[in-house]
């Protein structure tokens, strides 16, 4: 894709950076021993799927576990993966048959006990898995044979394999129960393409390749023998790292760092939208620790004093839309039909905030955890009309737990709602009364409620577009904008950037 102009200036003083970390004696290329070096900015709050819901989690989740059906990113066809076969035997219940012959990387034979104990852990409550929302419809799952297990869901839930195919991996069993998610997360097994055979907490982890992984899997085993993941939070120290060949992949890279260095012939850029999309909560639920945004008139301020266009142009980058709903367009059930579009428009963001009674102004905290480019941009808008945010930057983790404390006031955040393919796993998330929702509307929730259990694709998309009409018409939170990717890597990994916002280097080669 075109990447627009660059700053000559700025590309001399990259270099001048790159010439002197070539002096420091880094590691040799990745590409001599078919591995990959990959930098994150953020470090899992644990490698347990069911304990982490951040990105990088979810990245090396894939890697290490499967899932019991796998949906292929270009043509989102089901395909088997762990399951043979599958079947619906009523509203409620789909019956699976396994795969035979396929091992953890502990030795441990997968089969029907491994699948049921990991439903019925996960679906429990008092097991308090972080990512609750996807599994929180499973009633409880029954073995039949062997190699043979049945699903049962609480309610119909018309998206169970989409959820199958996404966050649900299976744990061998007699593992799990002996060491459960803390000793999971300290020595992971899964029967995925890749093994972890180092894993130092908060710094790095390393997967190898799983010598001893199912042919008939769909994801096919490529050449790359190991990845090196190392968590650096810092951005600048990520693009020195990339500059003297001391890591081979990086994403999520600024749009104008990303332009920049699409001048070193020595790496490639590529970019593209994904369904991760970006918005910002306004509390308004009980004890609320702002009054002011249980004003709909203070959130409607908000939404009007914020030039959504301009920051996808030039903050964002190619590949970005702006939303009125939360939710990605291309998920089930996804529609701004209806719903109100709130243009920018300081003058009226003023007036309205005057009309409640803060033609002085308004002081607020917002709390973020990445892209802090564009958390800033939205202070600057934000001040333009009067409000003076207070950014508090987190981990992922930290800000969680301020929400779910009804500890904050204004978030700006993201969801890429586990790459699953339906708004089911969006807007429920943040308005159907689980732990993130900080507007609490049973309205809303009840239209979530009958869009997640109702069997009828028409009926189902007429819920939530009446669920995301009315979040819209109260202003409940702001709908900024879709996010692009822009990833980094040296000219000669061959790799392919997918909406899903998952790298997969199972299929990456070395030119």
């Amino acid at each position: 894709m075109a990447m627009g102009k660059f700053n000559p200036g700025k590309v001399a003083a990259i270099g001048c950076i790159a010439l002197a970390m070539f002096g420091t004696g880094v590691a040799l290329a990745g590409k001599a021993d078919n591995d990959i070096r990959f930098a994150y900015d953020q470090a899992p709050e644990s490698v347990d799927p069911y304990f982490n819901n951040v990105r990088i989690g979810v990245i090396i989740g894939q890697h290490v576990w499967d899932t019991l059906v796998y949906r292929d990113p270009d043509t989102g066809e089901y395909k088997g993966q762990l399951a043979q076969s599958w079947r619906r035997i009523d509203d409620r219940t789909i019956e699976f048959e396994l795969r035979q012959g396929i091992k953890f990387h502990n030795g441990e034979e997968f089969d029907a006990e491994d699948a049921v104990y990991t439903l019925n852990f996960v679906a429990d409550p008092e097991n308090a898995v972080t990512t609750q929302q996807n599994v929180s419809w499973i009633e409880k799952a029954e073995k039949i044979d062997k190699y043979k297990f049945r699903l049962i869901s609480k309610e119909v839930f018309p998206a169970a394999i989409e959820y199958l195919s996404g966050p649900v991996v299976m744990h061998p069993d007699e593992y799990y129960k002996e060491v459960g998610p803390a000793g999971m997360n300290a020595k992971p097994v899964g029967t995925g393409p890749f093994r972890v055979t180092e894993y130092d907490v908060g710094k790095s982890i390393t997967l190898e390749k799983n010598p001893d992984y199912f042919a008939d899997s769909p994801k096919k085993q490529g050449p790359i023998e190991k990845i090196v993941i190392r968590f650096i939070p810092d951005r600048q120290t990520q693009m020195a790292e990339v500059l003297s060949d001391g890591v081979d992949f990086i994403m999520h890279v600024p749009k104008d760092q990303a332009e920049q260095l699409e001048a070193m012939t020595n790496l490639q850029v590529v970019s593209g939208e994904t369904m991760r999309i970006a918005f910002m909560q306004m509390n308004s639920q009980d004890g609320t620790p702002s009054e002011a945004l249980r004003d709909e008139r203070v959130r409607k301020a908000i939404i009007h004093a914020i030039d959504r266009e301009t920051m996808v142009k030039e903050i964002v980058g190619a590949g970005s839309r702006v939303l009125n709903t939360i939710c990605f367009p291309a998920q089930f059930g996804c529609t701004d039909e209806g719903a109100p579009v709130y243009k920018y428009d300081p003058e009226k963001a003023k007036a309205l905030l005057a009309e409640a009674g803060f033609a002085n102004g308004l002081d607020l905290d917002l709390v973020a955890y990445r892209e802090r480019n564009q958390t800033e941009a939205i202070i600057g808008y934000l001040k333009a009309v009067g409000i003076n945010a207070n950014l508090q930057f987190l981990q992922y983790a930290a800000m969680r737990d301020l929400i779910r404390s009804n500890k904050v006031m204004l978030t700006h955040q993201t969801w890429g709602s586990f790459s699953v393919n339906d708004v089911s796993a969006a807007t429920p998330v943040y308005f159907g009364f689980e732990k993130d929702d900080i507007t609490r509307d049973p309205e809303v929730r009840d239209f979530l409620k009958k869009g997640d259990t109702t069997i009828s694709p028409e009926d189902r998309k007429a819920a939530y577009r009446d669920a995301l009409k009315l979040i819209a018409e109260r202003a409940y939170a702001v709908p900024l904008y879709s996010l692009p990717v822009y990833y980094v890597a040296t000219a000669d990994l061959n790799f392919k950037a997918y909406p899903d916002e998952m790298p997969r280097f199972w299929e990456m080669t070395w030119k």
